[in-house]
Parts: C-alpha cells; structure tokens; sequence
C-alpha cells in the first residue's frame, strides 16, 4: 500500500552541497522509503526534479545525470500520471486552501488516489487537508523509523 507522496525537494536534497545535513537527512528517507516499498512518486515531481537539477541547483547536474536519477527512481518508486480529476481537484485547493498551484496538484493526486501523507519541507508540519496530512522528514525530531 502506498502510504506516502514524495515532494521534489526530498529528490534535490541528495544532490544540494549546501547543505550537508539537509543532503543526508533526504538521502535516508530516500533509502528508507525505496526499501520499504510505501511511498510513490508522481509524474509532476520528477519533472520538477529535472527542471530544477538543470537550471537552478549549484552545480547544475548535466543532462545525463539527470535522465539518469529519473530512471533510478521511477525504478525505487511507483511514479504516478496525473489525469483530468486531479488539475480540476488542484484548482478546487488553489482557491479553498490559498496554495500555489503545484502543491495544489500533489495534494490534489494524494487526496484522489487516497494516499494518507506528503512528505515535503514546503508545508506546515503535521498540517491535514481533508484527509491529506503534511509531514516534514527533514525535521531534526523526526523518527525515520516511523516511516
């Protein structure tokens, strides 16, 4: 059972040397999550993943790289499509909840494909949004063991 809707940020961690605590925490619930085999990817986030790892983080990974990483991850995680229920569902959390489109669309697939949690930085910890809770494994008191 998929338990779990990994955020972009938990993929770019691994490869940000500016932060080494934040680059080793996401490198274990990275680990954590493919070894237990509860936490999917959606197809949104590992575009997210490749514009960012080319354009925005220093040093930008090369192109290879990048195509690379996707691979091995769709590979450690099921990577789940968007369909037309979940931009109509996103736009519905734009306007209700105030957030930016792209949380909205990652809320919205967890919300539909009944996926209890998002793992993310980029939400108020412990936060709920019908049925949707926002946990941040970055945290330092967070409990990997938990996952």
């Amino acid at each position: 059972m998929i338990r779990y809707l990994i955020d972009t940020n938990l993929l770019l961690y691994p490869f940000d040397v500016r932060d080494p605590r934040k680059r080793e925490r996401a490198g274990a619930v990275l680990r954590v999550l493919a070894r237990k085999g509860n936490a999917a990817l959606s197809a949104q986030v590992l575009g997210e993943f490749a514009s960012v790892a080319l354009r925005k983080l220093r040093p930008p990974l090369p192109p290879a790289k990048v195509r690379e990483q996707v691979e091995l991850l769709s590979r450690a995680f099921p990577v789940l499509s968007l369909f037309y229920p979940v931009v109509v569902e996103a736009l519905r959390g734009v306007e209700r909840y105030r957030l930016s489109y792209f949380d909205a669309q990652l809320w919205a697939l967890a919300r539909l494909r009944g996926i209890p949690v998002i793992l993310s930085e980029d939400f108020t910890p412990g936060s709920v949004l019908e049925g949707v809770r926002f946990l941040n494994p970055l945290e330092p008191d967070f409990d990997l063991r938990k996952l």
